[in-house]
């Protein structure tokens, strides 16, 4: 293809950059051959003239298009080269916030510098399973691929994990540990997974510290050999350790630390257990203090030494072991803060008493004088003599940093080694999975050793990629057939030979370090002269002679020569370990220095490698000459252990994870351009892709070629043969045939084709939207022609229609106007002749009404002077007079004031008479009469007032409260007015005041007429403020009364809302309870599961045929198991009781102890047994005789017992019979009112019915006095009781013995009565032959014996039964004559009372039913009480035997007296009623009027025996020993296809009640309990046998519901009995109340729900992805994308692919299957809502976890497959189940697929739509959304950051998958059965001829 074809205008390509190293340009102009530059548009819009090489003329990188960026494999992209790779990976680092980006068979991993939530159990789930391309990129999946390759190629695995520091190597190791952990589980109880992990604390407190990129960076490589079993479980690990950095323990760079333990221990010295160290804060020494940063942000170094010291616990070293390690951490911490000072220039002098010095000393227990001593001197030795050196203070200096170098990679060898102990099993090793975190390529400004063979390490792990890269692509070239070529790719076996090659640099480091007076200068020098003119890869700095430089595969590193040597022979003074090795206190430093003399370097010392470095060597005869041999050094080492590395990882297969730090800064989420590049070329991962790109990198299968790019063919190309269309195609569009291969299944590309077809399909979809487009327009153009051609038309039309219109009017008008003139014309003369007559007219008028008016006129003057001259005349008058008046009133003021002050005077004098006092007095009356009056009229206005307030009041009370206030006020007033009367009164007592007041009498008049007028004034003005108040208040009334109401209705809404919610909290509380509950089953039957499996295992290992049975107490059943039936606590009791057994199970020394002491017991119980054998037999031969005679009496009474019991049961029939046919009668001859109450028939019926009433009181009374009498007796009978008697020894002879006063006996008669009755108290009691019984049984079990510490309580019951027997057998001894007497007489007696008995019995059968039970009762009575008077008088002994026969008969005679009782007071009722009303109707006078007891006598007549036989009451009867063979034809042996299909619903369920009910109709307990718990039993083990078959769970789940509603149904609780038919009642359950077994069968259809749920998962699982996300049920609407290595499945559906029609055939299978079994509607409803949960959430957690997944196409296809899934649900009727709705977050999903993602309102639209998804959930899906085609777009960052900013305020779990392992809690509502039980017939098919229809 050439040049212009791609280089075209618009096309994109990358430039070299400074800052960015790429950046990215469009070309604005065609580029042809020959042109010396491109004419490029930078993104800023920045024109430049990109100049091309002269030389080379090589082209700028060509861009991919869009819709290949952000690719999960990069070998996708269609043009591979650098700038693609890292323009790749930025957009998903910063765009998508993906951190993994597969490369081919790399893993590249970014470190994000933030905890993101991709690493919990739901994502290990997710990933569990999956093909590594199927998912995205992720370090799980690399783990599931390694694990699975190990299961399947049975192949050991490695995990390469490699990069710089920082870059998150060691928390990847950590993940895909943690993975395998979760995924394998372990293979025994030692949880070895988890000692896995918790080595990860360890190593990192002891290997990793904080440096200037890292803060918790690993300074030593490890590689772990996870182990494996046959079934691929972690049974083990093994730890091997390269290369510590040692010199970090003395010394830091600024801003490091030294490793995380030292800083642990210095946080933690407060600590009591701590306190012995003698640490203190980490600044206070020096090996912590010298990188100046002791503290990390956000990690606590106390809580992180807890966790070291728990991972210590769990790995098995103990406290002490940790004690020990952390003395010797301290030790060093001390040792670097020992001063060495100079004593001269070449010795050096530690000063005494150092306190630091001290402490070391003391911490690890050797002289302080010793250790001073060799701190500052060595020792020489010659071939003759030895010296003693003293060093100088640096020398001193540097050993005593040596020394403590050394202890510390001692003691983390030592640790190493334990923890490997700790993680070793006994277990055989089947594979293995090797994690290799080791340290990636490394270089700075100055670089060492370490550096050296860090970079040593990563060439040959290079080497060993590529070669492994190069391996693959040669296989899959040869698996395809296609021509391999040779690819060229960089081979850096010539660096590693300059490593380690013979006379390399490691050769010449060794030789050097063995010489004498070797020197890191003279090193430097061989090297020079050697390497530097032999060997391209080395060379020699300009500026130094002592560096050198090395060209890697990475980048040129110059390493200084300084400390080369040292490190290499890594130097420690001998005698410093001597003494060491000499303390006594301190054993784990002896430990640590045992194999000092087996490894140590040329000077004596030993190398510090990790773990599994150190190789032995084998030891000479003398020290000697071990001391002078040469052994290894560290480069030695470290090239053997890297050796045994790579041969490792070469027998293995390698998956390989690369890890990029993106920044310096440790900054979330930034990437700098520069440092990855750095670190891509480092890695290998630049050098994949050059390989990749150097062959076919692009590879696609036929069926996505044609699928993808099936536009470009013409309908003529397309042939039947896909590939051969293909070929066809690919042949016209690309001429080159070297650009492409056919392979046998794909289409190989090189580089960049797959863009140019790309390019291809655009420009073809770009030239079909053109014409669509065009053709869109021409029709949308010529449409608007048309319309407007019509327009044009119509709008003519209508114009010249209105122009005709107008001129017609035009016309009509012109006609008018002439008519109009002329009439006009006519109106107009006439008028102006009558205006002028008017006129004429109207002037002679006026004229005579001007005269008129003047006339008038002078008339009115005239008038109106006379009137004025009389008024003014009449004024002045009256001015004259007024005057006048004035003068005279004044005249006869001042007389009359001359007169009033003589009169005064005089007044004066006469005021001291009392006659003038009376007169004044009467005056002063007067006025205060009238006063008074006055008063009243203003009290009366004051009431007028008061009650026109009190009106307004009455009408407004209710709207304000100031109104009251108002007239309170008013009465206020008038209470003033009142104290002003009262003022007036007070003038009658203060005389001396009244002629003052006298004078202001007149003025309080006026003041009260003022204060009258203006208190009218002020209620007027009151009033009309009231008015308006009350205006007010009404509105403010009618503002609250509408608030109030809003209010009110608010309130109801928010009501409604609350009872809402807290009804929906209710239900989800509810719910969880029921989810807990159902959880706690499911882990109940898991466990139950584990402990058949192990008890299993435990009977295969051991040699006990039979295992026994646990011992249980003797009031418990022993036949079944227990748990079948107790409560839900005894379940958990049971499971905590089976996991205990489980651990204590396999313990075979135990095992054997207890057969050995069960031994000795058996040895023991044998010869108790055997006496005890011997006394019974003589005891037995001794009344042998007398027992034949006593069981003739026994056998006499239980006949007559027997006769009685058959007696009543013949009254019975004979009353039911004749009850029976008078129903019939008055069926057949209603009669009209005869029994009606009131009538003579009814009352002589009632007197009847209390007649009878009153006797069986009486009856009742003479039952209790005969109780009494037996009580009397009882106790006069006690005092003699004081021997115990071997004769049928029962706990009832033992309870009464004990027995001490009458209400005591009286208590345990009821006791034992209810005993009787109760169905759980029916079995005999334990006695002496029991006991025998079991003694003489088989051995126990040994494992069962010894749980819960039963072999002591054996033990105990063993001696306990061993001093009973010894007590009673010396008790026979002793009364065995007496006994034998006592028999005999006895016996004579029972001879006697068995002929008067005979004759009783012979009286009785001749007296009426009634009469005969009460002569049989008083009979009974009096010869009990004779027999019981006379043992009493006879023989204590023989009295106790006959007291308890005496309590048992009359518990059974009074229990069935009170049942008779009942029944026949019942059918009297009922008789008399039916005879009252037959002799009403005088169809039976003489039956009517007979007693009841003639009425029974009455023969029976015949018909009833056949009449009973053929009325089937819904029983099915089977013999005790039929049990297993029905539980095994009906449940076991039961196959749901075969014999069961054709069955009703539910039968196996019915038929099981139907024998229930017959065991319950029998009142037998025993086999009421064996069947229910056989048939759970049962159940469960066809459940656990086939268990993953569909129809059997579904089965037997519908007959579980079925016998469990069948169980409620009859069980005659009302609430269940509403729909029940009469005779449905009749069948109801009489005797027992199996409410908790109820409960258990509850649990037990629980349990097999969710077996049935599991069973659909693993059918639906495998399908649901295939069918819901990759197959395309819409043809042609996606495109397949390009893919890479990791190729994903295939969305286009081949055969054997799952489709969305195979999920929904499973469906309506799954649906059929359940309702052919009967199963409840409501119960599939449950079943169909889990389905559909299970496909929705699937779905959704993989289109989260897949990139290709996420496109607007796919979403079409989604909500496609999601509208068949509801057309399914409505076709079944179940949209009403709740299924639609789980399918909601997986809906929204579809649609945020689909919905436009640009502005705000889309991202609110957004918002208020994904309710159903979390926040988490959306932002990843918007993060994924990836085009599939060009037109499509990318959602922008700032976008996302939106919907983030929105969505801020939701309170939801941050978890990003749906939990698909939640099951719904199930409910099995009550679904009566309208089928008749007696109508059921049993198929023969069943072999159930056993079972009889009762």
């Amino acid at each position: 293809m050439a040049a212009s074809e791609l280089y075209t205008k618009c096309a994109r390509v990358w430039i070299p950059d400074v800052e960015e190293v790429w950046k990215s340009a469009e070309l604005i102009k065609d580029y042809k051959n020959g042109d010396a530059s491109l004419q490029l548009m930078l993104e800023d819009g920045t024109n430049i003239d990109h100049k091309l090489d002269p030389k080379t003329k090589n082209l700028p990188y060509l861009r991919n298009p869009d819709i290949l960026v952000g690719e999960n494999d990069l070998t996708a992209l269609s043009y591979l080269h650098e700038p693609a790779v890292l323009h790749n990976l930025k957009v998903r680092f910063i765009d998508s916030k993906l951190i993994y980006t597969y490369c081919g068979i790399v893993l590249v991993a970014i470190n994000p510098y933030e905890t993101l939530p991709i690493y919990g159990t739901d994502i290990i789930n997710a990933y569990s399973g999956q093909n590594m391309g199927d998912m995205d990129p992720h370090i799980f999946a690399v783990a599931e691929e390694a694990y699975k390759q190990m299961a399947r190629d049975e192949r050991n695995q490695s995990i390469i994990v490699s990069g710089e520091s920082g870059a998150g190597k060691t928390v990847s190791a950590k993940y895909a540990m943690r993975y395998f952990a979760t995924v394998s589980g372990s293979a025994s109880e030692a949880n070895v997974e988890e000692k896995v992990l918790a080595s990860n604390p360890i190593m990192e407190a002891i290997g990793n510290a904080k440096t200037t990129r890292n803060d918790n960076s690993s300074r030593f490589g490890k590689y772990i050999e996870i182990g494996f079993d046959t079934r691929f479980r972690i049974i083990g690990a093994n730890m091997r350790t390269y290369l510590l950095e040692k010199s970090r323990v003395v010394f830091q760079a600024d801003e490091e630390r030294n490793y995380h333990i030292f800083y642990q221990l210095c946080a933690s010295s407060h600590l009591p257990e701590f306190k012995n160290l003698k640490l203190s804060s980490a600044n206070d020494f020096l090996y912590t203090r010298q990188g100046r940063s002791p503290v990390i942000d956000g990690v606590d170094d106390t809580k992180e030494l807890c966790s070291t010291r728990n991972a210590f616990s769990l790995l098995g070293i103990n406290e002490s072991y940790q004690k020990g390690l952390f003395q010797v951490l301290a030790a060093i911490l001390h040792l670097g803060n020992v001063e060495i000072k100079d004593r001269d220039s070449d010795s050096s002098i530690i000063p005494p008493n150092n306190r630091h010095l001290t402490a070391f000393c003391e911490l690890v227990g050797v002289t302080y004088q010793d250790m001073s001593q060799w701190l500052c001197h060595r020792k020489l030795k010659t071939a003759t003599e030895t010296y003693i050196k003293p060093l100088p203070r640096l020398q001193a200096t540097n050993a005593r940093d040596a020394l403590s170098k050394h202890i510390y990679a001692k003691l983390f060898n030592w640790i190493v080694e334990h923890v490997n102990k700790a993680l070793i099993t006994n277990v055989k090793q089947h594979s293995f999975i090797g994690v290799l975190d080791i340290y990636g390529f490394e270089t700075f400004e100055i670089n060492s050793f370490e550096q050296f063979c860090i970079n040593y390490a990563n060439e040959k792990l290079q080497q060993q990629f590529n070669m492994h890269v190069f391996k693959l692509e040669q296989e899959e070239y040869m698996k395809e057939q296609i021509p391999w070529t040779l690819i060229d790719f960089y081979d850096n076996q010539p660096c590693i030979n300059l490593i380690e090659a013979k006379m390399g640099i490691l050769d010449l480091l060794d030789e050097e370090c063995r010489m004498p007076r070797g020197s890191d200068d003279s090193w430097a020098q061989k090297l020079y002269n050697t390497h530097l003119k032999t060997c391209s890869l080395f060379e020699k700095p300009r500026m130094s002679n002592r560096a050198f430089i090395i060209q890697h595969f990475a980048d040129k590193v110059e390493y200084q020569c300084d400390g080369f040597l040292e490190k290499n022979k890594d130097t420690v003074n001998e005698e410093q370990i001597n003494v060491l090795k000499a303390s006594k206190k301190f054993d784990l430093l002896v430990e640590l220095f045992q194999d000092e003399e087996k490894a140590t370097s040329p000077t004596g010392q030993v190398p510090g490698t990790g773990g599994r470095t150190r190789l032995s060597v084998k030891p000479e005869k003398s020290r000697e000459t071990s001391s002078r041999e040469h052994k290894k050094t560290v480069g030695c080492q470290f090239r053997n252990s890297l050796q045994m590395l790579m041969d490792t990882l070469n027998a293995t297969t390698p998956h390989y994870v690369r890890c990029i730090k993106p920044n310096d800064f440790k900054l979330a989420f930034s990437f700098d351009p520069k440092r990855a590049v750095q670190q891509l070329r480092a890695c290998g991962v630049l050098e994949t892709i050059r390989i990749s790109a150097a062959g076919f990198p692009s590879r696609w299968t036929y069926q996505e070629f044609f699928s993808r790019y099936r536009v470009l063919m013409k309908q003529k190309d397309v042939l039947p043969d896909k590939k051969l269309t293909c070929r066809n195609v690919l042949e016209k569009l690309v001429q080159d045939q070297d650009k492409y291969q056919f392979g046998k299944t794909k289409i190989f590309f090189r580089a960049g084709q797959v863009a140019y077809l790309e390019k291809l399909r655009a420009d073809k979809l770009r030239a079909a939207c053109i014409r669509i487009q065009k053709t869109i327009r021409c029709w949308l153009a010529r449409k608007k022609y048309l319309r407007k051609r019509n327009a044009a038309i119509t709008i003519q039309r209508f114009t010249r229609g209105y122009q005709a219109r107008c001129l017609a009017k035009f016309l009509r008008r012109t006609q008018a106007a002439t008519i109009i003139q002329k009439y006009q014309r006519m109106c107009v003369e006439k008028k102006r002749y009558r205006q002028k007559q008017a006129a004429a007219l109207a002037m002679q008028t006026i004229l005579r009404a001007y005269m008129a008016r003047q006339k008038y006129q002078a008339l009115l003057r005239e008038h109106k002077a006379v009137i004025i001259q009389k008024h003014v005349r009449g004024w002045l008058a009256r001015c004259w007079y007024k005057r006048c008046l004035v003068s005279l009133v004044y005249l006869q003021c001042c007389f009359r004031r001359m007169k009033a002050r003589r009169e005064l005077k005089k007044l004066k004098i006469e005021a001291r008479s009392v006659e003038h006092f009376k007169k004044l007095n009467k005056g002063m009356e007067n006025k205060i009469m009238q006063l008074q009056r006055k008063i009243d009229e203003q009290n009366k206005d004051n009431r007028l007032i008061s009650d026109r307030l009190a009106g307004l009041e009455t009408s407004y009370t209710a709207e304000s409260e100031r109104m009251r206030g108002e007239l309170g006020r008013l009465r206020g007033v008038e209470e003033d007015a009142k104290n002003k009367g009262n003022q007036v009164n007070s003038l009658l007592e203060e005389l001396e005041k009244l002629r003052k007041e006298l004078s202001a009498t007149q003025q309080e008049k006026k003041t009260i007429e003022d204060w009258a007028q203006t208190y009218r004034d002020e209620m007027e003005k009151m009033v009309s403020e009231l008015k308006d108040q009350n205006g007010s208040l009404k509105k403010e009334k009618d503002d609250l009364n509408r608030s109030i109401q809003e209010q009110s209705q608010q309130m109801t809404e928010k009501m409604a809302r609350l009872i809402a919610e807290e009804t929906q909290q209710l239900e989800t509380d509810l719910n969880e309870e029921r989810s807990r509950y159902q959880n706690l089953l499911t882990e109940h039957l898991r466990l139950e599961e584990k402990y058949d499996d192990l008890k299993e295992e435990m009977a295969l290992s051991s040699n006990v045929s039979k295992p026994g049975h646990r011992r249980t107490d003797s009031t418990h059943s022993s036949n079944e198991s227990e748990y079948t039936y107790n409560s839900e606590y005894a379940e958990l009791e049971e499971g905590s009781r089976a996991a205990e057994d489980v651990t204590r199970g396999i313990d075979t020394p135990l095992t054997l102890k207890l057969q050995k002491r069960l031994t000795e017991l058996e040895q023991e119980k044998q010869s108790l047994r055997n006496e005890l054998e011997n006394k019974e037999e003589q005891f037995q031969r001794a009344r042998a005789r007398d027992d034949a005679e006593f069981k003739k009496a026994r056998g006499a009474e239980l006949e007559y017992e027997s006769l009685k019991r058959q007696e009543l049961e013949s009254e019975n029939k004979k009353l039911r019979h004749d009850l029976a046919e008078m129903r019939q009668s008055l069926l057949g001859h209603p009669a009209t009112g005869a029994g009606a109450p009131g009538s003579p028939a009814y009352k002589v019926l009632l007197d009847q019915l209390n007649a009878s009433c009153e006797e069986l009181e009486v009856r009742k009374e003479e039952v209790l006095i005969l109780r009494s009498q037996l009580v009397s007796q009882k106790e006069a009978m006690q005092h003699k009781d004081e021997k115990e008697t071997m004769t049928e020894p029962s706990v009832y002879v033992e309870d009464v013995s004990k027995l001490k006063d009458a209400d005591e006996i009286k208590q345990a008669y009821i006791g034992l009565k209810d005993t009787n009755r109760s169905p759980r108290f029916m079995c005999k009691p334990l006695e002496v032959s029991d006991l025998l019984s079991r003694l003489r049984s088989a051995a126990p079990d040994f494992h069962k014996l010894n749980e819960d510490g039963e072999l002591w309580l054996v033990n105990q019951g063993l001696k306990e039964t061993i001093r009973l027997l010894e007590h009673q057998l010396q008790t026979q001894r002793r009364s065995y004559d007496n006994e034998v007497e006592a028999l005999r007489g006895e016996l004579q007696n029972v001879k006697e009372e068995n002929n008067r008995q005979q004759q009783l019995l012979a009286q009785n059968l001749q007296l009426p039913p009634e009469a005969r039970i009460e002569a049989s009762l008083q009979h009974e009575i009096t010869r009990l009480t004779n027999e019981n008077l006379e043992l009493l008088a006879d023989d204590p002994t023989a009295s106790r035997e006959a007291r308890v026969i005496i309590l048992r008969r009359m518990v059974d005679l009074m229990e069935q007296l009170e049942k008779q009782d009942r029944t026949i007071r019942k059918l009297k009722k009922q008789l008399k009623v039916y005879s009252k009303r037959i002799g009403e109707m005088g169809a039976g006078q003489a039956e009517g009027q007979t007693s009841p007891g003639q009425m029974v006598d009455e023969p029976i007549h015949p018909v009833n025996i056949p009449r009973r036989e053929k009325d089937f009451q819904g029983m099915l009867e089977y013999k005790k020993e039929d049990e297993l063979k029905l539980v095994k034809n009906l449940i076991l042996e039961l196959k749901p296809r075969g014999v069961a299909v054709n069955l009703i619903p539910g039968l196996p369920a019915y038929i099981l009640f139907m024998c229930l009910r017959h065991a319950d109709y029998l009142n037998d307990d025993q086999k009421v309990r064996t069947l229910l718990t056989s048939t759970i039993n049962s159940i469960k083990k066809i459940l656990k046998k086939r268990g993953d078959d569909f129809e059997t769970v579904s089965f037997w789940l519908s007959n579980t519901c079925r016998f469990l509603h069948c169980l409620k149904q009859y069980s005659g609780d009302p609430a269940f009995m509403k729909h029940n038919s009469q005779r449905q009642n009749e069948h109801s359950l009489s005797n027992f109340d199996l409410a908790e077994y109820r409960q258990v069968i509850s649990d037990l259809a629980i349990q097999i729900y969710q077996q049935l749920i599991k069973c659909m998962e693993n059918i639906l699982q495998p399908m649901i992805v295939s069918g819901m996300l990759e197959h395309e049920t819409i043809q042609g609407v996606s495109g397949v994308k390009p893919t890479g290595l990791r190729k994903r499945t295939s969305s286009i559906a081949d055969e054997g692919t799952d489709t969305l029609d195979s999920i929904l055939r499973q469906l309506s299978a799954f649906h059929s299957t359940m309702c052919q079994h009967g199963t409840d509607p409501e119960l599939i409803k449950q079943v169909v809502k889990q389905q559909f949960y299970i496909i929705g959430a699937v779905t959704l957690n993989n289109l989260l976890l897949r990139k290709d997944m996420c496109s607007w196409s796919k979403g079409m296809q989604i909500r496609y497959n999601v509208s068949q899934l509801e057309e399914w649900l409505r076709d079944k009727g179940l949209m009403t189940c709740g299924a639609k709705e789980t399918l909601e977050p997986l809906i929204q999903a579809a649609q945020l697929l689909q919905v436009k993602k640009k502005t705000d309102e889309d991202a609110e639209a957004i918002c208020s739509m994904c309710l159903a998804l979390t926040t988490a959930q959306i932002v990843k899906v918007l993060n994924l959304y990836t085009p599939v085609n060009e037109f499509e777009e990318r959602v922008s960052v700032a976008f996302i950051r939106t919907i983030q900013t929105r969505l801020r305020d939701r309170c939801e779990t941050p978890q990003l998958l749906m939990d698909t392992k939640m099951i719904y809690p199930v409910t099995f509502p009550f679904n009566p059965s309208s089928l008749a039980l007696e109508t059921i017939q049993i198929p023969t098919s069943l072999n159930l001829g056993f079972l009889t229809r009762v």
